[in-house]
């Protein structure tokens, strides 16, 4: 019973929208502008870095304490992220779970996290330059994908299936992305 109610209060820590919290006061509902999804990059597109900010760091605390909090658990873990990307503060629609992702593999896979974190600004760089669409959400997953094959080949299989879950959250939730890059129309 104490992992059910430690996984729905991981679920709710995640579902924390930080960032409609960060546009408090601004009179911009987060998630009725631009891309509209509640996430950092949204917040810093519509021209708030200051916000985006509060909100990327937020986004990555959220799955970071849940775990400090509750237990260093994948279950948590997965937990807290489906609360970031299906909250029922935003209706159940979230962000696309990316920043609470990684708040939770630095606290279970430290190491493996930190070493492959910089995949992302570098693809982010390679990819404006080379012109890519999409060059936000190809960083992003091309990241998390790295960090999932990699748990599973130096922590085996059991958090391997649990980082690949993660990383499987990460792609539904960018499906529009994956549309746009696949050339199909955004429905």
């Amino acid at each position: 019973m104490e992992v059910v109610w430690k996984s729905i209060v991981s679920f709710l820590m995640g579902a924390i929208p930080f960032a409609k919290l960060a546009m408090l006061g601004t009179g911009v509902d987060i998630t009725k502008v631009g891309s509209r999804n509640p996430g950092f990059n949204n917040v810093r597109r519509v021209g708030y870095p200051g916000r985006a900010a509060f909100t990327l760091i937020g986004d990555i605390l959220k799955g970071s304490v849940a775990l400090l909090l509750l237990g260093r658990s994948w279950l948590f873990g997965v937990a807290a992220v489906a609360g970031h990307c299906w909250s029922p503060f935003l209706a159940f629609n979230g962000g696309k779970g990316v920043a609470t992702t990684v708040g939770v593999l630095l606290v279970l896979e430290p190491k493996i996290t930190i070493a492959c974190l910089p995949l992302y600004p570098l693809l982010r760089f390679f990819g404006r330059k080379m012109g890519w669409n999409q060059e936000g959400a190809i960083a992003s997953l091309s990241t998390m994908l790295v960090i999932a094959a990699s748990v599973l080949a130096l922590r085996g299989i059991e958090s391997g299936i649990f980082a690949f879950v993660l990383f499987v959250i990460v792609v539904v939730r960018h499906k529009s992305n994956l549309q746009e890059i696949m050339g199909k129309k955004r429905g």
